[in-house]
């Protein structure tokens, strides 16, 4: 998910300027000239409605009509731009066509369209990182403070612009503060802030870590999912202390756990981790034990008979 690898649909809203431009074309208008007889083209620059000329001799040439260009009221007011050359009207306008009819805030239908347009799926990767650009405080919603800012933040003003810029924020994800900040806000971006939420809930907190380490997964991280799943501890919400400091254990525990110390100040949690993963490992090492031993003793009896059958044949064959 590295790269914005699919091309960004036109969003139904304007993005960009209005389109009260047209492309206005200098008409040429011929006259004879009476003492001549030459025919002479006159370009029409000045935009007047009707002009009138008089030739040398005095005689009053045709009436000609010039089209003035229309312009909007839109295009006459100048656009706010900040010191990186943003349209703060344009940004406004883009969350203009996504904010819901009654909040000043983008909430989950409009997120939908808003996700639809720039081709990503809500719930996968890009759209987690786009959220904490935006310091984003609920999932699902967009205030208008926090999407204003947001594409301050990454420096785009328009879907073409975000899209271009996915795959330097998935760049920045990487880099070791970036993505430790990026843990840290995702644990507060999971929580019902209108419930007043502490903890997550197991089974989002489980969709929360799958999601976050998309990039680059941890080599303990199913198994922990697992241990989650099956849930030997009845554990019904993770503490922030609990998952931040899973992104500790992660880095400083190896693979199998052997460099693991329950004297050391990880959450109890871990430690029941650490034990029912050994368990399970032990079990399966019995049990690849048993069918290793099983197939042995199969291949056996046949081996057997054939040295019986081979040894009788030997005795006749004597016989004779």
């Amino acid at each position: 998910m590295g790269q914005c690898v699919t091309k960004c649909k036109n969003p139904t809203s304007s993005l960009g300027s209005k389109s009260g431009d047209k492309d206005s074309t200098s008409k040429s208008h011929k006259r004879v000239d009476s003492a001549s007889g030459g025919v002479h083209k006159d370009d029409c620059s000045a935009p007047s409605g009707k002009s009138t000329s008089e030739l040398l001799n005095g005689t009053k040439a045709l009436e000609v009509t010039v089209e003035t260009p229309v312009i909007s009221a839109a295009m006459r007011e100048p656009c706010r731009e900040d010191g990186d050359g943003l349209s703060m009207a344009r940004i406004d306008e883009l969350f203009a066509g996504y904010k819901d009819e009654l909040e000043d805030a983008i909430l989950e239908e409009g997120m939908e369209r808003f996700c639809n347009d720039l081709c990503v799926d809500p719930a996968e990767f890009r759209v987690l990182v786009l959220a904490w650009k935006f310091q984003a405080a609920t999932m699902c919603k967009f205030t208008r403070k926090e999407f204003v800012e947001g594409c301050k933040a990454i420096g785009a003003d328009s879907i073409e612009g975000i899209c271009s810029r996915f795959p330097f924020l998935l760049l920045e994800a990487q880099g070791e503060e970036s993505f430790k900040d990026l843990y840290r806000f995702t644990f507060q971006f999971g929580l019902d802030a209108d419930e007043g939420q502490r903890s997550l809930q197991r089974d989002i907190a489980i969709a929360l870590w799958r999601l976050v380490f998309t990039q680059d997964s941890p080599p303990v991280l199913e198994r922990w999912l697992d241990f989650l799943a099956e849930n030997p501890s009845g554990v019904r919400g993770i503490s922030r202390d609990t998952w931040n400091m899973f992104l500790n254990f992660t880095q400083a525990i190896g693979p199998d756990l052997s460099n693991y110390s329950e004297d050391e100040a990880w959450p109890s949690l871990f430690d029941t981790f650490v034990e029912w993963e050994l368990e399970r490992r032990k079990r399966e090492e019995a049990e690849e034990e048993a069918a290793l031993t099983k197939d042995e003793e199969t291949d056996c009896p046949a081996s057997d008979g054939l040295d019986a059958e081979g040894s009788h044949g030997a005795q006749t064959w004597g016989g004779h």
